[in-house]
């Protein structure tokens, strides 16, 4: 099995460390974020990696290179001229992937989420993707049914709902931005360019089966603002 690190994009709420560097090396306790995901991939034995960049991509690359991967194979794909989301990213870089499912995860997650679990889950059950969830509040929700298959979403600052099955009862669960993904997913993305890969979700969950993962016990924080530093360095030493 092999992975990706989502890295390249601007991180404007990251401001205004991410005016002259780029998110993914962001530190936490001395380890910058990217080098705690890559090491948290290696505890799952996973360390054949692409990296997707654009902002400060430079930066990354040279610190993958100087610490020689902190002992990963690192590739990369460059997103140029602009970001192209998660969709989009996760397509451009879909020559890197073989025949056997692979890790997806945003480079400012840290968690302790067994990925053992979450591939033997995924295995038992061979959805076109599995998602890892947990029953957080957030704003925006992916909406399961009692089989934790994929039906919908919704924003509760805005009311907007899309479903994509109608179910007569359905679970708000959060995304963790951590999925499994089976590599027959590019002959069934539509979307070309810049696009969210939640959205492909929601269309391919019309005819595929798209599983939750819920890992609510698991250490868990988005690092996505300043100062969400302080609280990741007193989960994660």
């Amino acid at each position: 099995m092999n992975a990706m690190i989502f890295a390249a994009g601007l991180g404007t709420r990251f401001k205004p460390w991410t005016d002259s560097h780029p998110k993914a090396l962001a530190v936490v306790n001395g380890k910058t974020l990217l080098e705690r995901n890559l090491r948290y991939l290696q505890q799952c034995g996973i360390r054949e990696v692409i990296v997707n960049i654009h902002h400060f991509a430079d930066q990354i690359v040279e610190a993958v290179r100087e610490n020689k991967g902190w002992g990963s194979s690192v590739s990369f794909s460059r997103e140029i001229p602009e970001v192209l989301e998660t969709g989009g990213g996760l397509k451009k870089a879909g020559w890197y992937f073989d025949k056997d499912p692979f890790v997806v995860m945003n480079v400012d997650i840290l968690t302790d989420l067994d990925l053992g679990l979450m591939k033997a889950f995924h295995e038992q059950h061979r959805p076109l993707a599995t998602l890892a969830t947990t029953t957080r509040k957030t704003s925006r929700y992916l909406l399961f049914d009692d089989l934790d298959e994929l039906c919908g979403w919704k924003n509760v600052d805005t009311g907007e709902v899309k479903i994509s099955r109608q179910k007569s009862s359905l679970v708000e669960r959060a995304f963790s931005g951590i999925h499994i993904i089976d590599p027959r997913i590019f002959t069934l993305l539509r979307q070309n360019g810049k696009f969210s890969i939640i959205d492909s979700y929601l269309d391919l969950a019309q005819s595929e089966t798209i599983k939750g993962f819920d890992h609510s016990r698991s250490r868990l924080i988005d690092v996505g603002r300043p100062e969400s530093l302080i609280e990741a360095e007193l989960l994660f030493p």
